[in-house]
């Protein structure tokens, strides 16, 4: 049997064949890049944006065998990197080297990309990843396999293959890598989309807590709260809106006033006191122990309020890299040995600064602009509010002033219409008076004449019998008596007032002369229906006295008792002796029954012209004037009192004398 061979093939069949290999051969090497694509995407849909790039890195350091993959987040609008890296040795839990190996300067070959071409740029990006995330790397770097992945035309991240021994890399891992720079661009958008939005997020928070600080201080400004309340607020909700670990507000107090007029440049000598603190709730304010001294200083004894003094109203940022300011020569208030940060902002007012607010950290941290002009527009608030507050209080201590001084003004203007009032009423009363004792006298001088006129007339008429003669004769005698009585009473009440002359003393036994007082009294007294009894004691009694002084002051005591008694009553006299502030004196009390006296009565009854209104009958109103006189002269007191009987409409009425027994020279 024969065996038939084929023939060769013809170039053309070998050239067909040769592309149906190489299209299988594409295929297969496009089988990883799809499962690698379909991974990432899963990751993407399921994963959260924080850890979708270390997932990612993970996947790909796993398929490619790589010692490392380093995924880098191309962010311009942001001056931190992010990145995320996967490494061998972490994966399969080696033990790192002590070393933290730095990238190694990488020649161009060394470093190849997964597309082509590149420019000079994206060579720079690819280069900057690797310095960014190789520094915390825990292997060499010597060969990297990197692609650019662009999102919407531009970079948004690179991906790089990193092995720590030289390396060749494969057309096929180029191809793969190229094949993921889609996906790998999906997910750093969405981690730069994740960014943006958190970002975003805390801007509107940052916002939102500036706009309630604005409202705090705005309510606090309206406030009706103490100044050094109102700081310490402001210094609360300053800090916590602007979370720091500690805030601190200081006011200056200058020994020379005029400071402000000089060059700001000169350290003023200038006492700084903290009329604020507060700390926030994780850092405990038993790590910093401050006295009440440490509490206030000095600006010249403090560099760091020296420096914060000199920047022209600028605010001051101390971190732990500021070279001139050494610990030692600051305040113990600011403890930077412990918040090692701080901003100082002063608070200013027409080109004085007042203080500074200040604000600490316990690590560095970049103040941003939007807060240093919140800080700014606090230290203006504050600044403001603290002239107002010194303003109101210069105003307040002006107005308080003027109204004492009005208050005070007002109150002599009272004090001297009163006066005036009172002289006043006083001129009036005096002219009422004046007018009352012209009638009374008029009246009294004008009766007794006209009586005696009349007994002179009668007694002229012819064959008037000798009896009637007689009759007339006494009335002349009786009224000429009377006149000379009032002139007499007008004129020893004139010497009494004028002409202090010392009594003239004799002793005399009192028991005695009251019993012939009052019997002398008892006549007339019968006839108006009253009766009278004495009280004296048992011991005889002798007493020191001006004899005729004393029996006019009984005699118009007795006189006034008989005239104003209720019939049918008793005129009592009472005599006793006691010892008063070491002197011996004698009381003498005459009480009748009668109507009652008022208390406003009681003020003037011993007046000179004046008379009871009502209860008293016409008269001059002399005699209880002239009896006070004669009690003064005889170096003694009177008084009365009128007590109401119960059931009745009358009182008890009892004129008491006081009059010393003996005179201090004949005392025995």
């Amino acid at each position: 049997m024969k065996q038939s061979l084929s023939s060769p093939s013809s170039p053309d069949e070998v050239e067909e064949r040769l592309q149906d290999y190489s299209v299988k051969l594409m295929q297969h090497q496009e089988e990883p890049a799809k499962q690698l694509v379909q991974q990432i995407n899963q990751i993407i849909a399921a994963s959260e944006s924080s850890v979708v790039l270390q997932q990612v890195a993970t996947e790909l350091g796993v398929a490619f065998e790589v010692d490392c993959c380093l995924m880098t987040l191309i962010d311009n609008t942001s001056s931190e990197a992010t990145t995320a890296n996967w490494s061998a040795v972490t994966h399969l839990g080696l033990a790192q080297p002590d070393e933290i190996f730095s990238m190694e300067e990488l020649d161009l070959p060394v470093v190849q990309c997964a597309s082509e071409p590149l420019t000079i740029e994206d060579i720079a990006t690819i280069e900057n990843s690797l310095v960014v995330g190789s520094r915390n790397l825990p292997l060499p770097v010597k060969s990297v396999l990197a692609i650019n992945a662009r999102f919407g035309g531009k970079t948004n991240g690179v991906v790089c293959l990193i092995k720590s021994q030289p390396y060749e890399w494969s057309q096929k891992e180029k191809q793969i890598l190229k094949a993921l720079e889609i996906p790998c661009a999906i997910a750093f958008s969405q981690v730069a989309q994740a960014k943006e939005i958190a970002a975003q997020q805390k801007f509107v928070e940052t916002c939102a807590q500036h706009q309630s600080l604005i409202k705090q201080l705005t309510i606090l400004s309206r406030s009706n709260l103490e100044l050094n309340q109102m700081l310490q607020l402001v210094c609360t909700a300053s800090a916590e809106a602007l979370q720091a670990d500690r805030g601190l507000l200081l006011l200056l107090k200058y020994s020379d006033p005029l400071f402000r007029i000089r060059q700001r440049r000169q350290i003023p000598k200038a006492k700084a006191t903290a009329i604020g603190e507060w700390f926030s709730s994780t850092q405990n304010p038993n790590n910093i122990k401050l006295t009440e001294e440490d509490k206030s200083f000095w600006i010249a004894d403090c560099t760091l309020s020296q420096r914060a003094y000199s920047e022209s109203g600028k605010p001051f940022i101390v971190s732990e890299t500021t070279e001139d300011i050494d610990i030692s020569t600051v305040a113990p208030l600011f403890a930077l040995d412990k918040l090692k940060a701080a901003l100082m902002v002063p608070i200013e007012s027409q080109g004085r600064i007042l203080g500074f607010l200040v604000l600490q950290q316990v690590v560095n941290r970049e103040w941003q602009p939007a807060e240093l002009n919140i800080v700014e527009m606090v230290c203006a608030q504050i600044g403001n509010a603290i002239i107002q507050s010194q303003t109101l209080r210069q105003v307040q201590m002006l107005v308080d002033e003027r109204t004492s001084q009005l208050q005070r003004s007002l109150e002599v203007q009272a004090k001297l219409y009163e006066k005036t009032r009172q002289y006043v009423e006083q001129l009036r009363e005096l002219n009422e008076l004046k007018d009352e004792f012209l009638s009374n006298m008029s009246d009294r001088l004008r009766y007794p004449l006209t009586n005696m006129r009349m007994a002179i007339r009668n007694l002229r008429q012819p064959s008037v019998p000798p009896e009637r003669q007689v009759t007339y004769l006494d009335i002349l005698e009786q009224q000429c008596t009377q006149e000379i009585n009032l002139i007499n009473d007008l004129l020893t009440l004139q010497k009494l007032e004028t002409h202090q002359e010392p009594p003239r003393l004799q002793t005399i036994d009192l028991n005695t002369k009251i019993q012939d007082l009052a019997k002398s009294f008892e006549k007339k007294l019968e006839e108006k229906g009253l009766s009278i009894s004495v009280d004296l004691p048992t011991e005889p009694l002798s007493v020191q006295t001006e004899v005729e002084s004393f029996d006019r002051i009984l005699q118009e005591l007795l006189t006034n008792a008989s005239r104003f008694s209720q019939r049918h009553t008793t005129v009592e006299v009472e005599v006793t002796q006691k010892v008063q502030d070491l002197v011996d004196r004698v009381i003498i009390k005459v009480t009748n029954t009668g109507s009652g006296i008022s208390q406003e009565e009681a003020t003037f009854i011993f007046d000179k012209f004046r008379r009871g209104k009502g209860r008293w009958t016409p008269g001059t109103g002399l005699g209880l004037a002239l009896v006070k006189s004669i009690v003064q002269h005889l170096n003694g007191t009177i008084s009365v009192e009128s007590i109401p009987i119960e059931d009745t409409d009358y009182s008890s009425i009892c004129f008491t004398l006081n009059l010393p027994q003996y005179s201090d020279e004949s005392k025995p």
